[in-house]
C-alpha cells in the first residue's frame, strides 16, 4: 500500500495544478465581465462539449479499463480496435451536433437576448470540434494509465488547463469573449497531442485503425451504455444548473459556476487523484478474484476522503464570504457579486463530500460490472431529488436552492450506494 500511496501523492500534486490552472480560467472570467451576460455565455457555451468530454470520454474509457484486464485476446489488436471505435463514435456525436447547432442552443438555453445567443453559437462553434480530441485524450489517458504511466495522463491535463486559460487571456485584447472558444480548441490540440506523443515515445501500442465488431469491443459498449447513462445523469448536474440559473437575472448562472467551481476544486483534486490510481488496480484485482484486497482498497479510500473532505468542507461553509471575496473580488467581479455568490457557494459546500464519494463507490459498481444500479441511483437523485428540491425551495431562497438541490441530492445517492453495495458485496 505504501508504494500506491506514493503514487497517489504524484498524481494529486500534478492534479492540484491542474486543478488550480482550470480554476484560474473561471477566475479570469470572472474579473473580466464580472456577473454579466457575457459572463453567462462563456460559461453556457462550454456545457455541452464539456459534457460529451466526460460523458462520453469517460464512460468508454472506464469500459476500456475494464475489458482490458480481462480480455483474451491480443491486447494490441483490442487497443486498436478500441481506437477506431471511440474515433467514429466521438466524430458522429460532434458532427450531429454541429448540424443540429440552433435545435441544440435554444432548446438548453433559452431566454437569451439576440446578443447573447450569437456570442454562445460563436463559442459554441469554436469549442465543440474539441470534443473529439478531449474524448480521445481521455482514452489515452486510460491506456497509459492501465500500464503504470500516471504521470502522463496527469501532465495532459495540466498541459490542457495551461494552454486554455492561458491563450484566452492572452488573446481577450484582440478577440473579446471568443478568445475563450479559441482557447478552447488550441488547449485541446495540444492535450491531445502530447498523450499521443507520450504514447509513441513509450512503445505501448499502434494507433492505427482497425475496423470491425469484435467481441471485446461489444463487450465494451455492453459496459459502457449503462455508464453513459450514469455519467449523463450527474452531467445533468450542470445542465439542470444552467437551465434553472437562466430563469434568473443576468449574471447568476456565472454566480452558480463559480460557487459550484470553489466547492468542487478540492473534492475533483482529491477524488480524481485516489480513482486515477485505484481503478486500474480495483479492475486488476476484481478480474483476479482477489475479494480481500478490494475491501481494503474499498475502506481505505472512504477513509481517505473523509479525512481529507471534511474539513474542506468545514472551511468553505464557515468562510465564505471571505473565501469568495479572496478569491473573486477584483477588477469587474464587485463587492455585490461577492454577496450573490456567498450564499451559493456556502449550499454548495454541503455536497463536496458526497459528488466525491459517490464517484469512487461507482467505480467499484463499474469493476464488478454492475454498472446499472449506479444509473438507477443517479437517475432518482439527479433528475428526481434534484429538480423536485430545487423547485420546492426556489421561492424561499432563490438561486441557492440549485445548490441545496445539488447537495441533498448527492447525500440520498450515496446513501443508496453504501447500503447497496453493504448488502451486495459487504463492502
Amino acid at each position: 500500500m505504501s508504494k500506491m500511496m506514493k503514487i497517489i501523492g504524484a498524481v494529486a500534486v500534478i492534479n492540484i495544478v491542474a486543478r488550480l490552472f482550470g480554476f484560474l480560467r473561471e477566475v479570469a472570467i470572472g474579473n473580466q465581465y464580472g456577473l454579466s451576460d457575457t459572463a453567462d455565455a462563456i460559461t453556457a457555451a462550454y456545457t455541452i462539449p464539456n459534457f460529451i468530454y466526460l460523458v462520453v470520454g469517460g464512460g468508454l474509457t472506464t469500459a476500456f479499463i475494464s475489458v482490458y484486464h480481462s480480455t483474451r485476446t491480443d491486447k494490441a489488436l483490442y487497443v486498436r480496435k478500441s481506437f477506431t471505435t471511440i474515433l467514429v463514435a466521438a466524430v458522429s456525436i460532434t458532427a450531429i451536433l454541429l448540424i443540429f447547432t440552433n435545435p441544440v442552443l435554444h432548446l438548453v438555453f433559452r431566454n437569451r437576448s439576440a446578443e447573447e445567443y450569437a456570442l454562445i453559437r460563436n463559442l459554441y462553434l469554436w469549442m465543440m470540434p474539441s470534443s473529439i480530441i478531449l474524448v480521445l485524450s481521455t482514452w489515452m489517458s486510460g491506456v497509459l494509465n492501465v500500464n503504470g504511466k500516471y504521470n502522463l495522463s496527469s501532465m495532459a491535463v495540466l498541459l490542457y488547463n495551461v494552454a486554455f486559460v492561458g491563450i484566452a487571456v492572452l488573446l481577450t485584447s484582440t478577440f473579446g469573449p471568443e478568445s475563450y472558444g479559441i482557447g478552447a480548441m488550441l488547449g485541446a490540440v495540444l492535450m491531445g497531442g502530447f498523450l499521443y506523443a507520450g504514447l509513441r515515445k513509450s512503445k505501448l501500442y499502434s494507433l492505427r485503425p482497425s475496423f470491425g465488431m469484435s467481441d471485446d469491443i461489444k463487450r465494451i459498449w455492453v459496459i459502457a451504455l449503462p455508464i453513459l447513462f450514469g455519467g449523463a445523469s450527474l452531467q445533468f448536474y450542470i445542465l439542470i444548473h444552467r437551465f434553472v440559473a437562466g430563469q434568473f437575472e443576468d449574471g447568476i448562472m456565472m454566480a452558480v459556476n463559480l460557487a459550484s467551481k470553489l466547492t468542487s476544486l478540492p473534492q475533483a483534486i482529491l477524488m480524481t487523484a485516489v480513482t486515477t490510481v485505484i481503478y486500474p488496480l480495483l479492475s486488476k484485482k476484481e478480474g483476479e478474484g482477489d475479494i480481500e484486497t478490494i475491501r481494503k482498497l474499498y475502506k481505505k479510500g472512504m477513509l481517505y476522503l473523509v479525512v481529507l473532505l471534511a474539513p474542506a468542507t468545514a472551511v468553505a461553509y464557515f468562510f465564505a464570504e471571505p473565501l469568495v471575496s479572496l478569491v473573486f473580488e477584483r477588477r469587474e467581479f464587485t463587492r455585490e457579486d461577492v454577496l450573490i455568490t456567498v450564499p451559493i457557494f456556502r449550499a454548495f459546500a454541503l455536497s463536496m463530500f458526497f459528488l466525491a464519494a459517490n464517484t469512487f463507490i461507482t467505480r467499484f459498481y463499474y469493476a464488478k460490472a454492475n454498472s446499472m444500479v449506479p444509473v438507477i441511483f443517479s437517475v432518482i437523485s439527479v433528475l428526481g431529488i434534484n429538480v423536485a428540491v430545487i423547485y420546492l425551495m426556489m421561492d424561499a431562497f432563490g438561486a441557492s436552492s440549485i445548490a441545496y438541490g445539488t447537495a441533498i441530492s448527492a447525500a440520498a445517492n450515496f446513501v443508496m450506494l453504501v447500503i447497496y453495495a453493504r448488502v451486495k458485496w459487504k463492502l
